[in-house]
């Protein structure tokens, strides 16, 4: 677990190299990284272009479908309801986050996506890993900005 969250803050540490706020994903299955992204709304010019977008639409155009059932996502930051809606639909099993977020985060803060009775389908959460370096690095890249 912690491995898969490494490489999720090394897309996150790329991703604040190339100006992006640093937020990194890595998608599993079987125990195999089959996607990983960092944020790139900038590069893009697009601003749902989140890592957990990236990553969930790599994973679904390797598997040939847009069910991810048997697959568990490792981010950063806890994802915003854009996310967390593109992981409901693409029928993530597990969630493992990094930093909680309580400005812009839809899973445990703001509108909790997954405890909504409109909800379709819920991961299983696991909020907190690397919540401190998840955190630091967010906050430097900020404090660089101002």
């Amino acid at each position: 677990m912690a491995s898969f969250m490494d490489m999720a803050l090394a897309e996150a540490r790329a991703a604040g190299i190339r100006g992006e706020v640093p937020i990194g994903c890595v998608i599993v299955r079987n125990g195999e990284v089959i996607a990983r992204a960092g944020n790139r709304t900038v590069t893009d010019h697009d601003p749902t272009a989140h890592a957990e977008i990236i990553a969930i639409r790599n994973a679904a155009d390797l598997l040939g479908s847009e069910r991810l059932d048997d697959c568990d996502l490792y981010v950063t930051l806890e994802p915003c309801a854009m996310c967390a809606g593109a992981l409901a639909f693409a029928r993530i099993r597990r969630l493992y986050y990094g930093a909680a977020d309580a400005k812009g985060g839809a899973v445990d803060n703001g509108v909790k996506f997954f405890a909504s009775p409109t909800c379709h389908h819920r991961p299983e959460v696991y909020g907190g890993l690397v919540e401190a370096e998840a955190g630091n690095l967010l906050r430097a890249f900020f404090k660089a900005r101002r």
